[in-house]
């Protein structure tokens, strides 16, 4: 199979530049011993684990777990609704939490995250995506490290039914595509 031509957004210089400045901006919060860093299945696994990297060259060392969400399915636009598919596997109760997600557009999938962790107990959450989109709705978004054109993203972890997830930059699919 063929990778089809997307349109570059970020190559891998741009991402790495970018998150390093995110972790620098988180860092002073994460301090304490008591954080929990969970990655949003599966489209922010890459940036979480380069996130998580970048954390430690702040001496910031969350324990990480992961939650599988899923609100798209296979399709480029979100059902409305959001499915809990596999919940953390660490308790979270009296801990600071930092959710991650690949991007953010209606803020429905990390307001579910946040409103989950929040009834396990957690002492607060705080929210970070890779990519916000330009038109973004909804409210509660603490970071991002990019700011996306509203266009459907691929690449990074983004997918598109299920593919280009492994491609090494943030691309875009060409308009009208």
């Amino acid at each position: 199979m063929t990778c089809p031509e997307f349109d570059v957004l970020l190559d891998e210089t741009e991402l790495q530049s970018r998150i390093g400045k995110l972790a620098a901006e988180l860092a002073p919060r994460m301090q304490s011993d008591d954080w929990t860093a969970v990655t949003i299945l599966l489209g922010a696994s890459p940036f979480t684990t380069d996130l998580m990297r970048h954390l430690t060259k702040h001496d910031v060392h969350p324990q990480l777990d992961a939650i599988w969400l899923e609100s798209y399915r296979d399709e480029r636009e979100s059902s409305g609704r959001v499915k809990v598919r596999a919940d953390l596997q660490r308790s979270v109760k009296g801990r600071g939490v930092l959710i991650i997600d690949d991007v953010y557009d209606t803020g429905r999938t990390l307001d579910f995250a946040r409103h989950h962790l929040m009834a396990q107990g957690a002492r607060e959450v705080m929210t970070c995506v890779f990519a916000r989109k330009q038109l973004a709705t909804g409210e509660g978004l603490d970071a991002w490290a990019y700011d996306a054109p509203d266009r459907y993203l691929v690449g990074y972890g983004m997918d598109d039914a299920g593919l280009y997830r492994g491609l090494p930059y943030l691309g875009a699919v060409p308009q009208g595509g």
